[in-house]
């Protein structure tokens, strides 16, 4: 392989929404769902959390770690609402040390729900919701997190690609520098009743579609491959490419409103066409019978089944893969079937892999440390502090995620890691730098940088 290509694993791309609820992060849920994920082959799972007030346990968070299993935390905080940023400093600071990597602040800011009575009116929307969400944000990223750019309502009150151009516009205009070179972009995979191939291409393919407006015999973003118009919104505005996370993959719609059960036939077939551009199962590889479908971009980094459970009483319990005992319904069992045959089960080290262009690595850059069994200590936080504050990496213990980042700065003692890791990073065309020595010369050499 070329220095200038990474390799990705498309196992990494299966994800699920948990409960919609933040009830079920005890250690008997850890153990009555962790089967059935590793069973789907799922590598990604969205929580609901409660914004600064309470964490989600550590044991719960360590426990999907330990099956392979990255959480993507979902604050859905109301917009009208003041921050407690010295709580939300605390808080992501313990997320950070535990491991988490990504957290979605606010949710659909261009819906008119999203704001409170009073707050909703077109004119300077865009930078209302920048003056609320650039705090946070910027806050998260400096405790080593990544801040996923929420997903907008498909359409909207307020347009959302128009919505999403002027946002962009505007961080580049306020300077917001460090958020632009970890931008993660979330949108809604809604279908809205249509094709998966609806709108693939993005305004490129379809130039007569313009906000507000699509005339017949064009198609526009309202599809489940709504990540082709986003990208390219992107590469207008930015000039390059950015991860794409994939939300409400199966509805048609808003939960609320969607009809859709986990047991209808067509659910059923739409889960598994679904699955199979997750896994790069396309045109050359569909079983006869099967629809063809163009490749998911390359920069979905990951797709979230909608539900994998929820409680009887809850308005969305039909749409779930699982009852809230954990017995699959149709949609789930065709899933956990598929993903057994394809091989998509138990460990992921021998997934199948696509080389990938360099210019949409997912990390900018990447700080690397050892994995230790207790978790990295106080101490240890505290000596790297000032380096992810003024440089905002990307903090963490993987190889895997190391090696698909522009940059790595490994931070460790001298048997912390090998000659051999640095190769392979090196190998995978990443921009390589050890900080070693003991633990006073390690925080010597970060204070200095």
């Amino acid at each position: 392989m070329d220095a200038s290509d990474l390799t990705i694993d498309y196992q990494n791309r299966l994800g699920c929404h948990y409960f919609q609820d933040t009830k079920h992060f005890r250690e008997i849920d850890l153990q009555t769902w962790l089967p059935p994920l590793k069973k789907l082959g799922a590598s990604w799972l969205v929580l609901q959390a409660e914004g600064e007030r309470a964490a989600i346990p550590e044991p719960f968070i360590s426990g999907l770690f330990e099956a392979g299993i990255q959480p993507i935390l979902q604050m859905s905080m109301p917009l009208g609402t003041a921050i407690d940023m010295p709580g939300f400093e605390l808080l992501f600071g313990a997320y950070a040390r535990w491991g988490v990597r990504h957290v979605v602040l606010f949710d659909s800011p261009n819906s008119r729900t999203a704001w409170p009575c009073g707050g909703w009116t077109q004119q300077g929307l865009v930078d209302r919701f920048l003056d609320r969400y650039l705090p946070p944000a910027n806050l998260a990223l400096q405790s080593g997190l990544t801040p996923v750019f929420p997903p907008l309502e498909p359409g909207g009150n307020f347009w959302d690609t128009a919505f999403l151009r002027l946002s962009l516009e505007a961080l580049e205009r306020r300077k917001q520098t460090g958020l632009l070179d970890h931008l993660m972009l979330g949108a809604y995979a809604w279908t809205h009743g249509r094709p998966l191939d609806w709108g693939a291409g993005g305004p490129e393919r379809w130039p007569e579609a313009h906000p507000y407006f699509t005339p017949d015999g064009a198609q526009d973003q309202l599809g489940f491959r709504i990540g082709d118009w986003y990208q390219a919104i992107v590469q207008t505005v930015l000039q390059k490419q950015v991860p794409l996370i994939l939300f409400g993959a199966g509805l048609t719609g808003d939960p609320i409103h969607s009809r859709e059960t986990a047991g209808a036939p067509e659910m059923v077939d739409l889960y598994l066409e679904i699955a199979n551009l997750c896994a790069g199962i396309t045109n050359a590889e569909a079983e006869p019978g099967e629809t063809s479908r163009e490749p998911l971009l390359d920069q979905v980094v990951a797709c979230n089944f909608w539900l994998l459970s929820a409680e009887e009483a809850d308005p969305c319990q039909k749409q779930a893969l699982f009852d809230a005992q954990g017995t699959p319904r149709p949609a789930g069992q065709a899933l956990l079937d598929w993903a057994e045959k394809n091989h998509f089960t138990g460990s992921k080290d021998n997934a199948d892999a696509k080389v990938v262009p360099a210019g949409i690595r997912p990390i900018h850059h990447y700080l690397l440390l050892p994995s230790y069994p207790d978790g990295i200590s106080d101490w240890d936080w505290n000596v790297i502090r000032g380096f992810v504050k003024k440089y905002q990496p990307t903090v963490g213990f993987q190889m895997t995620e190391a090696a698909i980042a522009e940059q790595v700065t490994l931070v460790g003692s001298d048997k912390a890691f090998s000659e051999d890791d640095l190769d392979q990073l090196r190998h995978a065309g990443c921009q390589v730098e050890w900080i070693r020595g003991d633990g006073m010369s390690i925080a010597t050499q970060l204070a200095e940088r």
